[in-house]
């Protein structure tokens, strides 16, 4: 519609004599909200009419007038903590309630409820139980035919066959020095041959018992069933004349025990080549193993059990078993070497 200079300057000089709070815009252009901002006007609306009804206790009391429902009632309760912010007040410390003064519950403090997980059953795969069938029945043979080789080993031998191990403590001011504080020596059939706790002559810094089972009260001079070390020593050394030692890292035991053997007549399941591994890139050097890793490959018992302290019976036992399976191999390789050693000379 078009409109003269003439009569826009008119409308003005109108406008100019209105008061200034009846000024406003009365044009039919004026803009209409939209139909979808009519919910969030209405929200503001509500809003702005909170009622703090109680602040006493530090406790902020917002009435909700009746008829919020689904976005409304949540963005009442929203701009209701922002006033509350605003004012200087803590929004934990708002309840809601409703009309007739009964709390309703604030759906921002609620905890989101975690979708569960349905946890899939896992199953065995066919194969796999196959192969552990497979090897047990494996294991089983090998057992078998140990047995057998062994009932044809003469007493004679079997009784040349000893096998050692110590349980150590800690002196010294950091307590990594080792001093012998049990012995035990077992025979071919496990038999307990000695078993012992020994006197500590110098201050113990650690006891170790997390792994030696060692405690104060076994090494103490009250304990009637403790040797000295010189008696242990020559207990050990009348028992071991004449015989093929087993262990494992007997080289430490040679140290807390001060004493040696033979070398032809040790056999250390630490030092044999086929129970080593190679560690580092390209193969590199042969390392032992630990004594409960070759347990538990070879003879399929446990040792050693994490969170529990070792038995040196049980280790003793554990490294005659592990000779046993490799006993005629053994044997094989020393009698070529020393072939070899006598070919030299």
């Amino acid at each position: 519609m078009f409109i003269s200079k003439k009569k826009r300057a008119e409308i003005r000089e109108r406008r100019k004599k209105l008061p200034k709070d009846q000024k406003s815009n009365t044009k039919d252009n004026k803009k209409r909200p939209r139909e979808d901002d009519e919910e969030e006007d209405e929200g503001q609306h509500v809003a702005s009419s909170a009622e703090l009804v109680d602040t006493k206790d530090k406790v902020t009391i917002v009435r909700i007038p009746d008829g919020l429902t689904g976005k409304v009632a949540k963005k009442f309760r929203k701009d209701a903590r922002r006033k509350v912010i605003a004012e200087g007040g803590n929004k934990d410390s708002i309840k809601f309630v409703s009309k007739d003064g009964e709390e309703e519950e604030d759906e921002e403090e609620q905890p989101k409820k975690k979708k569960s997980k349905t946890q899939t059953k896992s199953f065995p795969r066919i194969n796999d139980l196959l192969a552990k069938a497979e090897a047990d029945k494996q294991a089983e043979k090998e057992a078998a035919a140990r047995q057998a080789a062994e009932e044809k080993i003469p007493p004679e031998e079997k009784a040349k066959y000893v096998a050692l191990d110590c349980e150590m403590v800690g002196i010294g001011t950091d307590g990594k020095t080792s001093c012998l504080a049990r012995a035990s020596l077992v025979d071919w059939y496990g038999n307990v041959l000695l078993d012992t706790f020994v006197l500590v002559p110098d201050r113990v810094t650690d006891f170790r018992t997390h792994v030696s089972g060692i405690k104060a009260k076994h090494i103490k001079e009250t304990n009637q069933n403790a040797m000295t070390p010189k008696d242990c020593r020559m207990k050990v050394g009348a028992i071991l004349k004449n015989k093929i030692l087993v262990g494992h890292a007997l080289r430490n035991d040679f140290a807390a025990l001060m004493m040696n053997h033979p070398a032809a007549d040790i056999r250390d399941t630490a030092k044999y080549k086929p129970f080593m591994v190679s560690r580092g890139r390209n193969g590199g050097k042969l390392r032992p193993r630990k004594l409960r890793d070759l347990t538990k490959q070879f003879l399929k018992r446990d040792i050693q059990v994490q969170g529990e302290s070792h038995d040196s019976i049980d280790d003793a036992k554990a490294a005659m078993d592990l000779y046993k399976v490799v006993r005629v191999q053994w044997e094989k390789d020393i009698q070529s070497r020393l072939k070899g050693k006598n070919k030299k000379r």
